[in-house]
């Protein structure tokens, strides 16, 4: 049985005081919100805090509040809390992500803040530590079996052995949909509160992967007017009912009344160390979401899809499943028939199994 390294524990009962601890302990504190990855991580050896500081006494991260036309998700939301919340069907990106993330007993732990702020994978990386143990060790955790990555030993990652960096990739479900949103969070510390834009929060690093102090508490995500808004989620794995994605993608579109695209988003998540914006989503903009359209410019932001080989299936499928997933996305945001939209993606996933 793994078992975490002693920590010591705390519950405080409002975000100054988590503030205030997070200032005072510096980076041996980690925040714990429903512990649905940290925990397995602890066990792992991949992460050893000193101390956990809970959220589960903070009642203000659990309020969902209407922000003009609007809204304001606090951070300590359930996952099923936020696929469910009848406040935020206009916004349906987030509710599709949500309600794919993991199992329904995780959705009910599993808080938005955590998701957003979840740990990058690597099949390397997310093993054990005999395992890991016995290849040696990468350089996003070093010989100690945790600690922070200046204090790592190995220099080396097992994805591109040549490369000075780590390739670890970013499987957040949440932030690929709320980006496409346009969304924004709040991160508090002791010494100020700032608000940026979601997609500023990551980083093109699987070790740093969040620009995010370790004294920062990201407490809320601020979503502005969805009126005039479709917005999807689409995700791949293996098993439907339980893994994290080895590609997905979140999409925006504003229409205009006649059909015309007047602002669109697209964001691949899994793909690489942060969700990649996809720029080739500007060149709907103008144009009604015909086929031709739409076939331009899944042919352009399919070349920033580049997965590597550190996740589930064959990098070069996964590569031509992006195109399809933007077809298909593009497809119901216009107004097709999702139900049969959904047959594209089983039909490749059939393909791969029969080794076509």
């Amino acid at each position: 049985m793994m078992r975490c390294s002693p920590f010591s524990y705390r519950a405080p009962a409002s975000v100054e005081e988590v503030a205030q601890i997070l200032a005072a302990e510096g980076p041996k504190a980690m925040v714990l919100g429903g512990g649905t990855d940290l925990v397995p991580n602890m066990k792992r050896r991949q992460q050893t805090p000193a101390l956990l500081v809970s959220l589960r006494r903070v009642p203000t991260l659990r309020r969902l509040q209407d922000d003009g036309p609007g809204v304001r998700i606090g951070a300590g939301m359930t996952l099923a809390e936020i696929a469910a919340h009848p406040r935020l069907r206009a916004f349906g990106a987030l509710g599709r992500a949500a309600a794919q993330v993991a199992t329904t007993h995780i959705r009910n732990v599993g808080t938005l803040g955590g998701n957003l702020c979840l740990d990058t994978r690597c099949n390397y990386y997310n093993q054990n530590y005999e395992w890991r143990t016995a290849i040696d060790f990468c350089m996003k955790r070093g010989s100690e079996g945790g600690g922070w990555p200046e204090k790592n030993e190995a220099q080396v990652c097992w994805v591109a052995p040549g490369s000075p960096r780590c390739w670890a990739v970013s499987s957040t479900d949440c932030a690929p949909a709320l980006i496409a949103l346009g969304a924004k969070v709040t991160l508090v510390s002791a010494r100020e509160t700032r608000e940026i834009d979601l997609a500023a929060l990551y980083r093109d690093d699987g070790i740093q992967y969040l620009d995010k102090r370790p004294d920062e508490i990201l407490t809320e995500v601020r979503l502005g007017d969805p009126a005039g808004w479709r917005s999807t989620y689409w995700k791949l794995r293996r098993r439907e009912s339980f893994d994290f994605p080895v590609l997905s993608l979140g999409a925006a579109v504003r229409l205009e009344g006649d059909g015309t695209v007047r602002e669109a988003r697209l964001l691949f998540g899994a793909v690489a160390s942060h969700p990649v914006v996809a720029e080739a989503a500007a060149g709907l903009v103008g144009h009604r979401l015909d086929d031709a359209a739409i076939e331009r410019c899944a042919d352009a932001a399919v070349r920033l899809a580049k997965p590597l080989d550190n996740t589930d299936f064959a990098l070069g499928w996964r590569k031509r499943v992006a195109r399809s997933f933007v077809i298909g996305a593009l497809r119901e945001l216009r107004g097709d028939d999702p139900a049969q939209l959904g047959l594209i993606a089983r039909r490749q996933m059939a393909l791969r199994v029969l080794g076509a």
